[in-house]
């Protein structure tokens, strides 16, 4: 049998940044991005579906004490043994990393569901994740993801955390979407949300219910709006919000923003984020950064890189991905081709004029009074600004208005020395 063909994204969701361990008080901790791929079979057509971010916490026995070394998948992975499955065999994805180390998950379907099996096999010999084990051994540990069964032809979302104990592992995914057993290889417009998300998509009466049908083959998308009850929209201007993401006890993000989503459909949607309620979080590296905000039912990443130009390294916006959980369906749009707010490392990005990215067909967000340094933030504090208005436009209304009243002024003193002139003549004759 041929071997699958694997599809990766963009640098932000393709494998992992492993950065050194830090060892806190018995806590081993690495630093890594998500995984984002399709598995597809030799006719070119998608098996199997999955995107999330995964975090690993296994407590270990360590020469002098009790250990816990939590940790993400690392950037050398090897993906031997995954495959689309026969007739008798589902999907499975298997991953290898380390000294020793397997993941894989096997998924199966009844008639009406599919479901996800784990096994993780972790060797405490590899002294890389598991730093001073006092037993080296090879643990395997078995669960089931998603922990309940999924209607077929439905794609599994879960944008909280959901988490899978057993044993002394705990693994915490987020930010997932994932479908085995595409019908025709595509992912399913129909979505099941996980029970996090079901709690957290509680709204009020006066809403919206927004359906996405998604072509993932063309990256088009088709929505309607049906309103359920008379939505109040919202001022014309949001407010300004001030943001933060750390890296334990130091900041790496900041961000100073009035944001809000334009949905132009059928039944257009304006949507301010509430800097009151609106919680920012993301993750920071050295080439790759990315800031969530989220207020209510509505998040918004903004996906940053960085690039070397001919004559220094630049940081700019390369992506946005809008997420709307709105009981009981998820919309989503997203592009990753952007090339928005290129600033020089180490300098901030400012621009008080008002922004809008088109994200996708019928999904835009507006900006506005933006200021933002997603790389290499010192005390916390943002450093100097590149201004997205060009020096020479920031004197250039001034200098029109100093020449316009030099202007002004000449013709006053004209017409006085002229009037002046005339009354003299008179006296003359």
């Amino acid at each position: 049998m041929d071997p699958p063909r694997l599809r990766f994204r963009p640098p932000f969701f393709t494998g992992c940044l492993l950065l050194l361990p830090l060892l806190l008080n018995g806590l081993v901790v690495f630093q890594t991005y998500a995984v984002d791929l399709e598995v597809k079979d030799v006719a070119n057509l998608s098996c199997l579906f999955a995107k999330w971010m995964v975090k690993f916490s296994i407590s270990y026995e360590g020469t002098d004490e009790s250990k816990t070394s939590t940790f993400m998948l690392p950037e050398d992975l090897s993906y031997i043994g995954t495959s689309c499955g026969n007739e008798t065999s589902g999907p499975v994805l298997s991953i290898e990393f380390g000294d020793g180390n397997s993941w894989s998950i096997h998924f199966t379907n009844t008639k009406d569901t599919y479901q996800g099996a784990i096994t993780f096999v972790y060797n405490t010999g590899d002294s890389v994740f598991f730093p001073d084990a006092k037993r080296k051994e090879r643990i395997t540990m078995v669960a089931n993801f998603p922990a309940n069964p999924v209607p077929l032809n439905t794609a599994f979302i879960c944008d909280t955390e959901d988490t899978v104990k057993s044993g002394d592992v705990t693994q915490t995914f987020q930010s997932v979407t994932l479908q085995a057993f595409l019908q025709d290889g595509r992912l399913s417009s129909q979505k099941t949300l996980c029970d996090n998300d079901m709690t957290a998509s509680t709204v009020p009466a006066a809403t919206k219910s927004i359906v996405l049908a998604t072509d993932t083959s063309t990256s088009e998308s088709n929505a309607t709006e049906t309103p359920s009850s008379p939505t109040i929209q919202p001022e014309e201007k949001p407010a300004s919000g001030s943001y933060t993401v750390k890296s334990g006890p130091v900041t790496c993000i900041l961000a100073n923003m009035g944001l809000q989503l334009n949905v132009t459909q059928q039944t257009p949607m304006i949507t301010n984020f509430n800097p009151n309620n609106t919680v920012a979080s993301g993750n920071c590296g050295k080439t790759t950064a990315v800031l969530r905000l989220s207020d209510g039912n509505t998040k918004i990443d903004f996906l940053f890189a960085v690039k070397n130009s001919t004559s220094s390294e630049k940081f700019y916006l390369k992506g946005v991905d809008i997420t709307v959980v709105d009981s009981p369906n998820a919309t989503s749009a997203s592009n990753h081709t952007l090339n928005n707010w290129e600033t020089t490392m180490g300098n901030s990005y400012l621009c008080r004029k008002e922004q809008s990215i088109l994200v996708s067909p019928g999904y835009k967000i507006n900006i506005f009074d933006l200021k933002i340094q997603p790389f290499e933030v010192e005390e916390g504090q943002f450093s100097a600004a590149e201004d997205c208005i060009p020096a020479g436009d920031n004197f250039f209304v001034p200098l029109v208005m100093a020449a316009a009243l030099v202007g002004l002024v000449w013709l006053v003193v004209m017409a006085y020395c002229t009037k002046i002139r005339h009354r003299a003549g008179y006296r003359q004759i």
